[in-house]
């Protein structure tokens, strides 16, 4: 790629973002292609993130090995892969900056919801239903801007997960669901030989990012963890409107 300093700059600053979403700063890691659509097309930007997110996913799941929610990912996962395979089905068909504004809304209802919300929220159990609607717009999201992180969100937030096993049941679905896309990904030309050598190198920020996020996640208090999660959320998902607005309009 024919970048300059600031270009690269905001290569190594998105991978970072994918690094610390694997170790348990979710929301940070929906900044990473929109960070480098600034600086090139975004669906190489989407090509190119991919095997950064999977060799960051490796890391995540080293370091939080034993940290999940059996249930939860037993109801996700082949959710999020039927919604994985709607993407690639619909890949020509459905604008991107539509799905973009979809994932906005989602993500801006539940965080102002969260916030606006006094006293202590009821904690819900890990139901099948929901779950795989909400895995199933996960997956299909991911898919095609990953952007999973908002849909994930408005699931599994209110189960009321302690911030290492929500972490750690992210960082399990997230590697599975982005393993499930390395297969249409190559199928649609979006991973070719020459960005895996440059998404190898670009990993090592991100591996580094991985292990600090997950040392950050392990020691922050519960409430600040959620609170953390909460404006990200917000923030990402005005953001994701207002790409989603200048598309369209």
């Amino acid at each position: 790629m024919d970048l300059d300093l600031v270009g690269w700059l905001v290569v190594v600053l998105a991978v970072i973002c994918i690094g610390a979403a694997k170790g348990g700063l979710t929301m940070i890691g929906a900044l990473a292609v929109p960070l480098l659509a600034t600086v090139m097309n975004p669906v190489v930007a989407a090509g190119l993130t991919l095997p950064v997110f999977v060799i960051s996913d490796i890391f995540g799941l080293i370091a939080f090995r034993g940290s999940y929610d059996r249930r939860v990912l037993a109801i996700l996962m082949p959710a999020t892969a039927l919604g994985v395979g709607l993407g690639w089905l619909t890949a020509a068909r459905v604008p991107e900056a539509a799905v973009t504004g979809l994932v906005g809304v989602i993500g801006l209802a539940f965080a102002l919801n969260a916030l606006l919300r006094r006293g202590a929220q009821r904690v819900r159990p890990a139901r099948v239903g929901p779950g795989v609607i909400w895995g199933a717009i996960t997956g299909f999201t991911s898919f095609v801007s990953h952007s999973g992180a908002p849909p994930y969100q408005a699931y599994v937030m209110p189960l009321g997960l302690s911030p290492a096993v929500f972490a750690g049941t992210t960082t399990v679905c997230f590697a599975w669901v982005n393993a499930v896309k390395l297969i249409p990904y190559w199928a649609l030309g979006q991973i070719n030989l020459s960005n895996l050598k440059l998404a190898l190198i670009l990993s090592i920020p991100a591996v580094i990012s991985v292990f600090a996020a997950a040392r950050l996640v392990r020691v922050m208090p519960q409430k600040l963890f959620y609170g953390f999660v909460t404006w990200a959320l917000l923030l990402i998902s005005v953001k994701l409107l207002w790409d989603a607005g200048r598309t369209l309009l």
